[in-house]
């Protein structure tokens, strides 16, 4: 199974097949809209803006997982970010991307690009020693970590990068730029 065999669904329950995005670079993230991090909706907006003529797809997907930082209903979480971001790319419905329910595409995602680490600085730290406490071994396991993981996924569907929430978006944006 490749990544162009896969879907997701929307809030409205329609499927959105990968093999859509057949040809563009799309980029994968597991959002919340109540995170230190929510703030990437506006470096993801910019990015979307920048470069969705040229090829690039973003898939959101809110996740609640992460110390229950995406409370709200689909709709809820929809008006947030337009409120808030004026995001245009398009939200998935509320989905799990760790455990025994977690949707195809994040187990496929993690099968591709595991876990590398979260970088250097404070918030790298920060992360690190929070995820000590609730996972001893989470160096060695594919799992997402927290909110605003992003998967880079090529032109020929192949996964070519893991962003944790740490790291740089100006990197991301050049990683999604050379592959346009």
């Amino acid at each position: 199974m490749g990544f162009y065999d896969l879907s997701v669904e929307t809030p409205t329950g329609e499927s959105v097949n990968m093999k859509d995005f057949e040809g563009k670079v799309v980029v994968v993230v597991n959002t919340a809209t109540g995170c230190g991090f929510t703030p990437q909706y506006k470096d993801l907006e910019d990015m979307y803006e920048k470069y969705h003529e040229k090829g690039l797809e973003i898939v959101d997907v809110p996740c609640n997982q992460f110390a229950g930082q995406t409370p709200g209903t689909d709709d809820e979480i929809h008006e947030f970010c337009q409120l808030h971001y004026n995001t245009k790319f398009p939200q998935m419905k509320k989905a799990d991307v760790n455990g025994e329910n977690a949707i195809e595409l994040f187990k496929f995602l993690k099968s591709k690009k595991g876990f590398e680490g979260f970088g250097k600085g404070p918030k790298a730290l920060a992360m690190s020693t929070m995820l000590k406490k609730i996972d001893s071994d989470y160096k060695n396991n594919p799992e997402i970590k927290w909110n605003f993981t992003k998967f880079v996924v090529d032109k020929n569907g192949e996964v070519v990068a893991r962003f944790e929430p740490t790291a740089d978006m100006k990197k991301l944006d050049e990683c999604v730029a050379s592959l346009l």
